[in-house]
């Protein structure tokens, strides 16, 4: 019996990265200076992807042995933490504990209430739902912890004298603290909140059209998207929370003192 969709080849592959050479020939003629960086995108994305297909087809294959599934679970949550903060300009000692362990409470618990709450994903099948299910939640909780602590770091270095102040006036530290964490985790949450005003009207999402592709009924399509938007807005809100309390913490001594020297540019 062959399968709804309609299987790719290799060939079809070559001609749909060949649209890249029409970038980079773009980007030749207006002197845009992007031809390595498109090469190197395309060459990642094909590697990165095949790779991804081989080692999920054997761990679907190994699904029994659910440790396997766990393993690469826990070692893209290890990839999402380190990732997410990467690109912060002002940094602290533990920031990459924080994020580690804010990526990983925040992703884990909200797909754990995807898979085994909602979609009530039997054990066996786990591989199949929940690498996926983990996988997007990890993809947008990484980036609302990015640019949370990245605007934490911001706005209480650039408010210095502010927080300074409340405190020498008798203020605790998280009321001097809070505008910055608030204004960090409204940061965290823009992209997912923009996704989130626009799906279905000025596009189909991800999950959605490889599901229709694949031959689901649409409805049941959207119900999934509509469950994954809410995964995903939930890892972000909880990550990026997390992650601003615990950089709270460390730049807050229990004796309501701030720590701006902890933060490095």
């Amino acid at each position: 019996m062959s399968p709804d969709y309609i299987e790719l080849t290799y060939g079809q592959l070559a001609l749909a990265a060949s649209l890249m050479v029409v970038c980079g020939a773009i980007s030749l003629a207006l002197q845009l200076g992007l031809e390595r960086r498109l090469a190197l995108g395309t060459l990642r994305t094909i590697v990165q992807l095949l790779l991804l297909g081989w080692v999920l087809r054997w761990v679907f294959a190994a699904a029994e042995q659910w440790y396997y599934v766990v393993t690469l679970m826990a070692a893209m949550t290890v990839v999402a933490g380190t990732a997410a903060v990467r690109r912060v300009e002002r940094r602290y000692a533990g920031l990459l504990v924080d994020s580690l362990l804010a990526i990983w409470l925040s992703a884990w618990c909200v797909t754990a209430v995807g898979a085994f709450g909602v979609v009530q994903v039997p054990l066996e099948r786990l591989a199949q739902y929940g690498i996926p299910l983990l996988g997007m939640v990890l993809h947008n909780t990484l980036t609302g912890i990015s640019l949370g602590i990245d605007r934490l770091g911001s706005e209480l270095a650039g408010r210095r004298d502010e927080v300074e102040t409340l405190l020498a006036l008798g203020a605790t530290r998280w009321e001097a603290a809070q505008g910055a964490v608030r204004q960090a985790v409204r940061t965290g949450l823009i992209p997912t909140l923009n996704t989130m005003m626009v799906l279905g009207i000025v596009s189909i999402p991800g999950m959605m059209t490889g599901q229709l592709l694949a031959g689901i009924d649409p409805i049941q399509a959207a119900l999934y998207q509509m469950v994954i938007m809410f995964l995903i807005a939930a890892g972000a809100s909880l990550g990026t929370m997390t992650v601003g309390l615990l950089a709270y913490r460390r730049l807050f001594t229990a004796e309501h003192q701030f720590l701006p020297g902890r933060l490095k540019k």
